[in-house]
């Protein structure tokens, strides 16, 4: 008899059209991890004193949440209102796989966290609020402690109001569980279920058994994650689940989270880029590539549910809605094809601006270059940027500078990891109050002396740059003026946007560079000649993208003294 996992699998190499790269990769691992049962380590560099584990996997327990959601659990809503649950295959393969996989010898669960990032309508609330009930009354946990946490305390309820609605609809478990207004009660374990929310006032001293973390796209602050995690350090046998569909909000909680999980995937796959953590589950339904969104062959790869949980034939009336009306593409593509999108005041989509290339700065050695910078007037973000122009592709090297007195407060402020970006080398934090203007030249020296990468034209914007660019210029710098106005960049920012979209600008995956494209918006003139302005968001930092604008400036006007400099 075939597992879930394996059933689904199968389900999946006879439908390529119904699956995506991620989830293939991701089942055909679990399917091997069923018959071959891996020595697994936590650590990169195992020594004789560090502890392996080999997990198998357990039937009996990998279907007990199943059992229990469709025994037990009722549907609240519409026309299924009080009828048993049916988990659909792709759910109890998910659920199969995240409570199956135990330690041989303490038959202790391996996985501690539970990705699942699906399109909406398919089901999310239905698995959450399953295995929350599940969790509560049937995992054998004494004092269990259930939380549905999200960034506001109406999106936290609503898993845990789907709990209680089917504890209402349910006679064996309305007898067995209290449901009162500030939690769901079940007495026999003292266990109980509650909605949390970044505002709570109750976040410490948590003992988190089971942790639900609902729509991490709208969420901005990384910490109310790391506390949740954090608080169940003191359980054998915790889990933290996060469900999200795609959001706007870009290099925050989420991002961060899919990231890391498709670098896991990566791992799987046995790329350089991946990552090895056998604690995390991650289950990505997404469109491969966002011009699948007009194949309904395709739609089936970001909604696991559609014709069954999810209504087709409203699907097909949002896409045809989508080719008349452009402006509900964006939101079509990231809701409902979990394609991420930034805001649609926004100058470039993310579809545009994502590009995972990268490169080793040494195959950048003994090159000419064209500079651009971005000076901040006291305590914003400064950026420096190297253009080079190799075999077809414009290589974009860049330095971002931050005051360190400021450091502290532009994390809590932007909400954006600028400590972390330090310690990966793209940030230099200034000593004192403001940028430092010298540790820019010093940048610039430095990618000269190091990999003798020779900016013949550095480009800047006049205003209040006086003592620098004589600094410069005395360093042996040539210096060009670039004006901040729509004459000036519109030309050059077009010929930006061709290039970003024909995947020919390789930015090395800087994440900065990627947030500060994705927070650029446009003012155009009466002539269609646009310039870049900050979106709705005035924290939104946009710095990257003018130093990189400004250096394309400066391209566009000295193109062919470049190319023949270059070329000999």
């Amino acid at each position: 008899m075939l597992t879930y996992i394996e059933e689904y699998y199968q389900f999946l190499l006879k439908n390529p059209n119904k699956a995506c790269h991620k989830i293939k990769v991701v089942y055909e691992k679990l399917v091997k991890d069923i018959y071959n049962p891996q020595q697994v380590s936590f650590f990169n560099e195992i020594t004789e004193e560090e502890e392996q584990h080999i997990y198998i996997f357990d039937l009996k327990k990998a279907n007990r949440p199943i059992e229990f959601i469709e025994k037990f659990c009722k549907h609240s809503k519409g026309k299924w209102a009080g009828k048993t649950i049916e988990l659909e295959l792709w759910q109890k393969a998910f659920i199969q796989a995240l409570f199956g996989f135990v330690d041989k010898e303490t038959g202790l669960r391996k996985y501690k966290k539970g990705i699942l990032f699906v399109a909406r309508k398919n089901g999310k609330s239905t698995i959450d609020a399953g295995l929350g009930n599940y969790m509560l009354t049937s995992a054998g946990e004494g004092g269990a402690e259930i939380y549905s946490v999200a960034s506001k305390k109406d999106q936290a309820k609503v898993v845990w109001e789907e709990a209680k609605r089917m504890i209402k609809k349910s006679p064996a478990l309305a007898k067995r569980i209290r449901t009162l207004v500030g939690g769901l009660y079940y007495d026999k374990m003292e266990s109980f279920f509650k909605a949390l929310a970044s505002d709570s006032n109750s976040l410490d001293g948590l003992n988190a058994f089971f942790v639900i973390c609902d729509e991490i796209h709208a969420w901005k602050d990384k910490n109310l994650l790391d506390v949740m995690f954090d608080s169940m350090s003191a359980r054998e046998e915790p889990l933290l689940i996060e469900t999200s569909t795609m959001g706007t909000v870009r290099e925050n909680v989420f991002d961060n989270e899919y990231e890391y999980s498709s670098g896991i995937i990566e791992g799987y796959e046995g790329l350089e880029s991946g990552i090895i953590d056998e604690t995390v589950l991650p289950i990505i339904y997404e469109l491969d590539s966002s011009k699948e969104w007009s194949d309904e062959k395709k739609w089936y790869k970001a909604n696991p549910g559609l014709g069954t949980i999810k209504n087709i034939k409203d699907l097909r009336d949002k896409v045809n809605r989508a080719k008349n009306n452009p402006a509900e593409l964006a939101n079509l593509l990231c809701k409902d094809f979990n394609i991420r999108q930034n805001e649609q005041d926004k100058w470039l989509n993310f579809d545009i601006v994502n590009n995972e290339s990268t490169y080793n700065i040494e195959e950048l050695f003994d090159t000419y270059a064209i500079g651009g910078v971005d000076l901040s007037s006291t305590t914003d973000l400064t950026c420096a940027t190297l253009l080079i122009i190799k075999n077809n592709v414009k290589y974009v090297e860049q330095q971002y500078f931050i005051p360190s007195e400021r450091l502290e407060f532009k994390i809590k402020d932007d909400k954006i990891p600028y400590d972390k970006w330090e310690k990966r080398g793209l940030v230099t934090i200034c000593e004192g109050a403001k940028v430092k203007y010298s540790d820019v030249t010093q940048w610039f020296l430095k990618m000269h002396n190091e990999y003798d990468i020779s900016a013949l034209w550095i480009g800047y914007d006049p205003w209040n740059t006086q003592y620098w660019v004589e600094e410069m210029e005395e360093q042996g710098f040539e210096m060009v003026e670039v004006r901040q106005g729509a004459k000036t960049m519109s030309n050059p920012m077009k010929q930006l946007e061709a290039d970003l979209i024909e995947k020919k600008v390789n930015y090395n995956n800087n994440p900065i560079l990627k947030w500060c494209l994705c927070n650029t918006a446009v003012k155009r003139d009466e002539n269609d000649n646009i310039r870049p302005v900050k979106g709705q968001k005035q924290r939104a930092r946009i710095d990257g993208t003018v130093s990189l604008i400004i250096a394309y400036c400066v391209l566009f006007d000295k193109m062919n003294d470049y190319l023949v400099l270059q070329e000999g």
